[in-house]
């Protein structure tokens, strides 16, 4: 069990890294369709990876200052991801109130299946879709807050959504949107932990699990860092239809467990 959770968190630590989609949206769904927990614990030690690959992500970024981030965009649409954060945590604990667990796990599993197949449908006509230069920091606040909530619900952390968003919106290059998205996760997650921990309504799990797979999200981070730097723009972008395609089918067998 240590094994499988230090193998997850760390082989989808280093995607989400390189392709700005933190990492969860991978860890989430397979953790789930192994059944090795409860769906509030995975969805929580989801998080707390996720925030710690994406601290890393950005702080080694800033360090070698490869890619600049605009903050005249980011910070707005980070702070405003935060209080999405926030929001996606109680819509989850409501809905987890009010349905059986496999019912909870059943709607996390459709949503993220719907936004990943039209992440996809976006990425591979992206060439043929004009794009906008919003500049707004309430519009990107507002834009923000949709992305916080989605993620936090999801227990993804960022996902290919956020990605979407940022090439579409405002344009970004490939690389340029991953560490931008990592920016945002990084908000997200803090304040969505923050919120769990305040609120009293941390999921039950084992210590040496959270330990193990930070310890992946840790060395995912670092070693997907290092690899973007060294690869092109195409390359990611192949990377993320790849995975894409993984995390759909992965959701739609998660879907039949479910049910």
């Amino acid at each position: 069990m240590t094994l499988l959770f230090l193998i997850v968190s760390f082989a989808a630590s280093i995607i989400g890294s390189i392709c700005g989609i933190g990492g969860g949206v991978l860890m989430k769904p397979l953790l789930d369709s192994f059944q090795v927990m409860s769906v509030a614990s995975i969805s929580f030690l989801s998080g707390c990876t996720v925030l710690t690959m994406s601290v890393i992500s950005v702080v080694k970024n800033k360090r070698n200052g490869q890619i600049r981030m605009d903050y005249r965009i980011s910070t707005p649409l980070a702070l405003g991801a935060a209080a999405g954060g926030v929001c996606g945590k109680y819509m989850f604990q409501w809905i987890s109130r009010q349905a059986a667990e496999n019912v909870v796990g059943c709607v996390q599993a459709v949503c993220l299946m719907l936004v990943t197949a039209a992440a996809l449908l976006y990425t591979v006509n992206r060439k043929k879709i004009r794009t906008l230069h919003m500049t707004n920091a309430a519009l990107c606040a507002a834009i923000g807050l949709l992305l916080g909530i989605m993620s936090s619900f999801l227990g993804i952390g960022g996902g290919p959504i956020n990605l979407v968003v940022l090439y579409y919106f405002f344009s970004m290059e490939t690389k340029t949107a991953a560490v931008n998205s990592l920016y945002i996760i990084m908000f997200s997650q803090a304040a969505s932990l923050l919120n769990t921990l305040c609120t009293g309504t941390v999921p039950e799990f084992e210590v040496l699990s959270l330990g193990v797979m930070v310890l992946g999200g840790v060395l995912g981070g670092m070693l997907g860092s290092r690899i973007n730097k060294t690869i092109r723009d195409r390359t990611v972008e192949k990377l993320f239809i790849l995975i894409m395609l993984v995390i759909v089918g992965i959701n739609i067998y998660n879907i039949i467990q479910f049910l």
